[in-house]
């Protein structure tokens, strides 16, 4: 077995980190690995639900740090208004909804090259917000998106009583 594919042990998130994430954080796990055996490639905890405001701030960390970033896929049901598109840093970045309730949002680079990042609802408490985006990018988390969140207490069925009407799910 070479050493490349030795498994590595998950590597705990530096102790700085459970200081520094706050509402509109993201937390990326950006290692190249063969395999990508992880099913969700990072987190991204938004300020609010308001998708202009919010994705601007993420799309230009992630070019900065992977290359131009094409489209974006959403769930409908997370969002204020989901516009077609907008142009960010003078590109346009194409938004596509979708109503699959899965507590993500797919990040495309190029045409094929897919990211999978953890939405961490806005009205979730920082230590609960620094658990499910810890959970989210250990290289070994097996656990969906919307599990990570019931485990973590961040579950966006119990919405923010500040925001009336916000389930974050048909029915929620």
């Amino acid at each position: 077995m070479a050493d490349s594919d030795t498994p590595h042990p998950p590597r705990p998130v530096p102790d700085g980190l459970h200081h520094s994430v706050k509402p509109g954080t993201a937390l990326l796990r950006l290692e190249t690995t063969r395999l990508r055996e992880g099913i969700l490639d990072g987190a991204w905890w938004p300020r609010s639900h308001d998708i202009a405001a919010e994705l601007p701030r993420l799309i230009t960390e992630l070019s900065r740090r992977l290359g131009p970033i094409t489209r974006v896929g959403l769930d409908t049901s997370a969002w204020e208004e989901l516009p077609t598109r907008l142009i960010i840093d003078d590109r346009v970045v194409h938004l596509d909804a979708f109503p699959v309730g899965d507590d993500t949002v797919l990040i495309t680079r190029g045409d094929r090259d897919h990211f999978s990042l953890l939405v961490v609802p806005p009205q979730a408490t920082p230590d609960a917000a620094r658990a499910a985006m810890a959970q989210a990018v250990r290289a070994d988390n097996i656990s969906p998106a919307e599990q990570i969140l019931i485990d973590t207490g961040t579950n966006p069925a119990h919405p923010d009583p500040a925001e009336p009407g916000r389930g974050g799910r048909p029915g929620g």
